[in-house]
């Protein structure tokens, strides 16, 4: 800081005076002195991001949200009998129910959300969930022979708030539950985010979600 001073110091000793003798405006000066601290704080010429190129981007925070955008999709659409709620209250989206694995063995809860996640890496969601595993579901509208395509990878939770992510990398296809070959998810394309209990276990659940983002991996 010292040595800034000092050319600071020089700098102005040198600044050509006007007509009146006065030295030029001083902010002819900060301006020198904001150049100098850019340059030692590492930074470059040129537009800056406002954010680095880590920063997540928030799909879903829970503030003010309306619970209409989530839906409920149980496996009785395939003659199970598990349910399934979802409620958004004091910022967090509650997902309750019970799982029957007999006939089925799932619930899920999904949310429309037509984005570009091209740039990142995968997504994180800030969970409890008493020790169960989820799934994080991440659709873009690809089929296979006329059946739905899921993308899904596991969301483990405790009975304390974690941050868990998921990357792009680790979702596993599958259509009607069996695994099927399709191309790599296309991230620029997303139509919706779901989460799915379907852990083989029999009973109640209760998920909470402070909120979902997508990630990038630092560089």
């Amino acid at each position: 800081m010292s040595r800034l001073l000092v050319l600071v110091i020089a700098t102005t000793a040198l600044i050509p005076t006007h007509g009146n003798n006065r030295p030029a405006p001083a902010e002819a000066i900060d301006t020198e002195i904001m150049g100098s601290e850019a340059t030692d704080a590492g930074l470059t010429d040129g537009p800056v991001s406002p954010m680095s190129s880590s920063e997540p981007m928030v799909l879903f925070d829970f503030d003010g949200a309306d619970t209409a955008q989530w839906s409920i999709e149980n496996d009785g659409v395939m003659g199970g009998r598990s349910e399934g709620f979802v409620e958004v209250a004091g910022g967090t989206l509650v997902f309750t129910g019970e799982v029957v694995t007999e006939g089925g063995g799932f619930s899920s809860v999904r949310a429309a959300l037509q984005t570009d996640i091209s740039s990142y890496d995968g997504i994180e969601l800030r969970v409890r969930g008493g020790g169960r595993t989820f799934e994080l579901d991440v659709d873009d509208g690809t089929e296979s022979r006329g059946r739905e395509v899921n993308r899904r990878g596991p969301v483990p939770t405790s009975n304390s708030w974690e941050t868990v992510r998921v990357p792009f990398a680790s979702l596993e296809a599958s259509a009607h539950g069996e695994p099927v070959r399709v191309d790599p998810l296309d991230r620029s394309a997303v139509k919706s985010i779901g989460v799915y209990i379907i852990d083989g276990q029999d009973g109640p659940f209760r998920l909470e979600v402070d909120w979902i983002r997508a990630y990038r991996e630092a560089e």
